[in-house]
């Protein structure tokens, strides 16, 4: 009989205990040090030894029969199965610290970046993260994204869950954002002009992918999203960088050869610059002029404190030259990986075929799942209670701004969750970064969103999409000290 002392409990292990029990008993059948045959210690005896209720323990057991780890026999008890799965019976050779391969030369590329967004790995741990893109626990709406799940688990979804699709999708989540999410932006649509990414940074992979070589030139904003820098970077055309203004980006800036045009019109990434409706229309008279292609990231248009805000480029597009992203990244969660490209079908079917090349298609769990969240309402429930939490954070965040003497680098914004900070030229926000990182704060530096090899160091983003509105004032207050604490001049 296998001791019921031989199974401990570990506090730091993850989950609940029936899954740490589960995990631990398949982990020594596994392992082999509990054999095909050898009894378990009974459900009481076990549950005594760990502190746990027999019930846990019973349910652990089950679980273990339902998978062949174990057997249960009348009024025996439970037994190790004689069919139990097991681990393969070679030994394992211990890996090398250092391969001996010349990586260098071997590597055709390197994606690896020397300067990037970085945040500490534990933000959440921080008391004042004021972290860009992140959920707040608190505003998800966990339960209802769990029965959605479940349901998407159900027999009558098996096939959406266990079947390829090879290059298709989810036909109810494409069907509901036909119907309901793009008519919010003005865009209408048919089934064959959109596709279902892993994201926005997905999409705007394939997008560059597809429409760039190394005879063609795309222009994209200066600052902007650094995902899309990096894309551009690893990209076969030629970038060119334009300055923004308080209004986006200027359609005048542009040169007279260009072959596309990245653009976040509702809210400009970082500075949350709203482009107005006539930088839209010339933007869009210039592309047909001209010939060039738009890329329309509609950057976190469900966050806007405009009873109306303004409809997206795409929906102004009377020659197909836009093509539309849309992510759930920041209205749902980020961990989510889905988001959408609206565009004529020519490019979508190239776009489908690429995508098939790389990952087949996104997880059909996931899209059916999202495709029920949204469909039974709980989506526009979640958008509207994030609307009134940012409203009140922004607000909070704007008097603490003002009390403490900090600086905004943007006019007033009309949506998003987060504000565009200047400090002192002589601040090196990077620094900063680190130094209120020993406070329980966390900034994002603004060199990143920046291009050129000598990027402006003293702005940074402060969002307040992850932080309780309790406790911004005093975030805002140490990060004010830190800076009012900064020493000599470091960069311009």
């Amino acid at each position: 009989m296998i001791p019921a002392d031989s199974i401990f409990l570990d506090a730091d292990d993850d989950g609940t205990l029936q899954h740490k029990i589960q995990r631990l008993i398949a982990e020594g059948i596994l392992s082999g040090r509990f054999r095909p045959g050898e009894r378990m210690p009974s459900s009481r005896k076990l549950a005594d030894h760990l502190g746990v209720s027999r019930i846990t323990v019973t349910i652990a057991y089950t679980n273990l029969v339902s998978d062949d780890y174990l057997v249960a026999r009348g009024r025996s008890g439970y037994f190790v199965s004689e069919t139990a799965p097991t681990s393969p019976s070679f030994t394992l050779a211990n890996p090398s610290e250092e391969s001996e391969m010349d990586w260098a030369r071997i590597l055709s590329h390197s994606y690896t970046l020397a300067d990037k967004l970085t945040r500490p790995e534990d933000w959440q741990r921080y008391p004042y993260p004021f972290i860009y893109g992140q959920t707040d626990p608190a505003l998800l709406d966990h339960q209802n994204w769990r029965l959605c799940a479940l349901q998407a688990l159900g027999q009558k979804d098996f096939e959406a869950l266990t079947s390829d699709y090879y290059e298709r999708d989810d036909p109810q989540l494409i069907e509901y954002i036909l119907r309901h999410i793009l008519p919010r932006r003005g865009i209408a649509a048919k089934p064959d002009n959109i596709l279902i990414t892993l994201g926005a940074q997905n999409a705007l992979w394939m997008t560059a992918q597809l429409l760039l070589t190394q005879r063609r030139t795309a222009a994209i904003e200066n600052p902007s999203y650094p995902g899309l820098r990096w894309i551009m970077d690893h990209a076969r055309g030629r970038t060119l960088e334009i300055d923004v203004d308080e209004e986006g980006l200027n359609p005048d800036d542009l040169p007279d050869s260009l072959d596309a045009v990245f653009v976040t019109v509702s809210h400009h990434c970082p500075t949350n610059a709203t482009m107005p409706l006539s930088r839209r229309k010339a933007l869009l008279k210039k592309a047909v002029e001209q010939g060039f292609v738009i890329v329309e990231d509609d950057y976190e248009f469900e966050i806007s404190f405009q009873k109306s805000p303004l409809p997206a480029l795409k929906s102004l597009d009377e020659t197909g030259a836009v093509i539309y992203v849309g992510s759930f990244s920041k209205s749902l969660f980020p961990g989510l990986r889905l988001g959408y490209i609206v565009a004529p079908s020519p490019f979508i079917r190239e776009a489908r075929a690429l995508r098939a090349l790389v990952l087949r298609h996104p997880p059909g769990h996931i899209q059916r799942t999202a495709a029920h969240f949204l469909s039974l309402g709980h989506y526009d429930a979640q958008v509207n209670r994030m609307g009134k939490a940012y409203g009140h954070r922004r607000a909070i965040m704007e008097q603490a701004i003002a009390k403490h003497g900090l600086q905004t680098a943007s006019a007033a914004q009309t949506g998003g969750s987060s504000f565009w900070m200047r400090a002192p030229k002589h601040v090196d926000t990077h620094e900063l970064a680190k130094r209120l990182h020993t406070q329980g704060v966390v900034i994002e530096p603004g060199h990143v969103f920046f291009g050129g090899s000598n990027p402006p160091r003293h702005f940074y983003r402060l969002a307040y999409s992850s932080i309780g509105a309790d406790r911004i004032d005093k975030g805002i207050e140490l990060i004010a000290k830190a800076i009012a604490e900064s020493g000599p001049i470091q960069a311009v």
